[in-house]
């Protein structure tokens, strides 16, 4: 598993139901969004989302189609440049993920948001195609933006796409690409001279000025009368965040100006922050290993899985069979995806190649949705048992607490059999996976059969203790109805998958 960061920018920043509706999209895939950032002045927000990176990647493509039909790029106005709605969005590899799996991510997506969504895309950073795209702002800056490009697209060659048509709409343009790991850092001053500040970005950044791997703009902040010098290191091993505040803040008091704060927008490594400490406690032996907090997240890494066994073995009613039920067919979705891996590229399957290709890519999409039906399973369960804990001393009380107890019953009842449906929807490859993939992982493909049955069968008991406490008899009858067909094609199945088992 390859985990990632990616940061999209999105052309909003004061709407905040509009930037909730783009987060509550990631949030229905696997994935974590660990900070979003709004920004008044700039009208643009900065959003994290880690994870593995195909899940990461999903989250991300539905995060733009949403940004595509709440932002109207014709009526944005802000301080910052921007291209369009989902305006930048880089892959970051985190921990031991290669830079070009990020790369192809970017490139994947790319293509996926030109063809699906018909939004322009051009890709940057080290997933660009075209030289001249390197960098951020050689494609998007204070002088060509969004409404540049509207009338430039369809007629300069420099602009036309990697992806996507030659013109723009209401979404504008997405940049898309991979880079290390950048830091979004500010400072602010008074008082607000934004003429000042615009001729300390040009001392401070690489192109025109002084510090190597640093891109800086001026900024006037209305808001809270200030003007700002706006920064994106993009190697801060190189040039470290210490050197470039020491060296923004000398040029600030050399001009009779004052420094009011310094602003991270979005996330930072450990790794800076080492340096940081270094620099102004004069600690030049510290290293983050002497952090507790990291050595207490390897270990939270190696021993997840020994986290979520521990929990399932207590006796806490959550989670449960439904859970695990889930997790199993994760595991079955996951080792389809492992076999199609093998017999891509190998010789003697050249011919089934392309069915591999598609079979692995929904796998993949499989194990990721099995494994958000685990979490979902749980929260199915507890948001039952707190309807249960609901006050009833009063015929109103009751009645409330009654009506609550059955709605959420019928959720803790869908949430399995879609779970069970999910892998029963793999069964189906099942004997071409048998008759086609890599010989030497055949018991792999009968492992992934045992475990996609085990996860419908399990998936349905679920289903029908639930569906013994509900009193709605229609829904009922049409949930006994589709657990007796997913149970019957199971069993069907795992009849077909014991055949020639043990030959």
């Amino acid at each position: 598993m390859f985990l990632v960061e990616c940061v999209p920018n999105y052309s909003e920043g004061r709407d905040r139901a509009k930037i909730e509706s783009i987060v509550s999209e990631m949030k229905k895939y696997p994935v974590h969004v660990i900070d979003v950032e709004m920004n008044h002045d700039h009208n643009r927000s900065v959003i994290t989302v880690v994870g593995e990176g195909k899940a990461v990647q999903e989250a991300v493509f539905h995060s733009i189609k949403k940004a595509a039909e709440v932002i109207d790029m014709n009526t944005h106005r802000g301080e910052h440049p921007r291209f369009g709605a989902a305006d930048v969005v880089p892959f970051v590899p985190l921990l031991d993920t290669p830079m070009e799996y990020c790369v192809n991510l970017a490139s994947e997506l790319g293509e996926r948001v030109g063809r699906e969504l018909n939004i322009p895309v051009y890709l940057y950073g080290l997933a660009a195609r075209v030289s001249e795209r390197k960098e951020l702002p050689d494609i998007r800056n204070e002088k060509f933006q969004y409404e540049q490009l509207r009338d430039a697209i369809s007629s300069d060659q420099r602009y036309a796409p990697d992806f996507g048509p030659r013109e723009v709409g209401s979404a504008g343009a997405t940049i898309i690409g991979a880079r290390e790991f950048l830091i979004a850092f500010n400072v602010d001053i008074k008082p607000d001279d934004l003429r000042q500040a615009k001729e300390i970005a040009k001392r401070t950044r690489e192109k025109g000025g002084v510090l190597k791997n640093v891109r800086a703009l001026g900024f006037d902040l209305k808001e809270t009368q200030e003007a700002q010098v706006s920064m994106n290191l993009v190697n801060f091993k190189e040039t470290p965040v210490p050197q470039v505040f020491e060296f923004v803040k000398r040029e600030v008091e050399s001009r009779g100006l004052d420094v009011t704060r310094s602003e991270l927008v979005g996330m930072i490594p450990l790794k800076a922050m080492e340096e940081i400490y270094r620099f102004y406690l004069m600690n030049r032996e510290f290293s983050v290993e002497q952090i507790i907090e990291k050595k207490l997240l390897d270990i939270f890494r190696n021993e997840s899985m020994v986290s979520y066994l521990s929990e399932l073995a207590s006796d806490k009613p959550a989670p449960g069979g439904g859970s695990a039920s889930a997790l199993v067919g994760a595991m079955g979705a996951a080792l389809i995806s492992m076999v199609s891996g093998l017999t891509i590229g190998k010789k003697g399957y050249e011919s089934v190649a392309d069915n591999m290709k598609e079979i692995r890519e929904r796998a993949e999409q499989l194990v990721w949705k099995l494994y958000r039906q685990a979490e979902m399973d749980t929260r199915a369960y507890q948001d039952l048992s707190s309807a249960l804990q609901m006050p009833r001393g009063t015929e109103g009380e009751k009645a409330a607490r009654a009506k609550a107890i059955q709605e959420r019953l019928k959720a803790a009842t869908e949430v399995p059999y879609e779970t069970g449906s999910a892998a029963a929807s793999l069964f189906e490859i099942l004997p071409f996976m048998m008759a086609n993939g890599n010989r030497n992982a055949i018991s792999d493909v009968y492992c992934a059969g045992l475990f996609l049955y085990s996860s419908v069968i399990g998936s349905m008991q679920n289903v029908k203790i639930n569906l013994s406490l509900v009193k709605d008899q229609e829904f009922v009858d049409e949930y006994r109805r589709k657990m007796e067909s997913l149970v019957e094609k199971a069993s069907n199945a795992l009849q077909e998958l014991m055949k020639n088992m043990w030959k």
